[in-house]
């Protein structure tokens, strides 16, 4: 095994484990004990996670992707697959209401969109 499948397998691990946490706070969201210390320990390490997930994923990126690297580096579908939890995650988590909020052409449809 070699060091980028390590590396793979260390990205797995860490979205696995942020996933678990995710369940566990929504779990815990809907017996009503959000405001537990459980509760504050399982949000504390998902947003830990999903840094460390992020961040890690950009190393990937920068690793497969370097232009001073001659040779070509294979995507296996652990690594497709990374990219494109990875797509996702950040579609998700984006600021789409500083997007649509600040931009003129969203006033404008929704301006359009509000009139009769």
């Amino acid at each position: 095994m070699n060091y980028l499948n390590t590396y793979v397998y260390l990205i797995i691990f860490i979205k696995v484990i942020f996933i678990l946490t995710a369940i566990g706070h929504m779990y815990l969201k809907m017996k009503k004990q959000e405001n537990t210390d459980l509760d504050k320990t399982l949000l504390y390490w998902k947003e830990r996670l999903e840094f460390i997930f992020i961040f890690l994923m950009a190393c990937l990126l920068i690793y497969i992707f370097n232009p001073r690297n001659e040779q070509t580096i294979a995507l296996n579908k652990e690594i497709k697959i990374l990219f494109y939890l990875f797509g996702i995650i950040l579609l998700i988590t984006a600021n789409w209401g500083a997007f649509f909020k600040e931009s003129k052409w969203a006033k404008y449809l929704q301006e359009a969109v509000g009139r009769k």
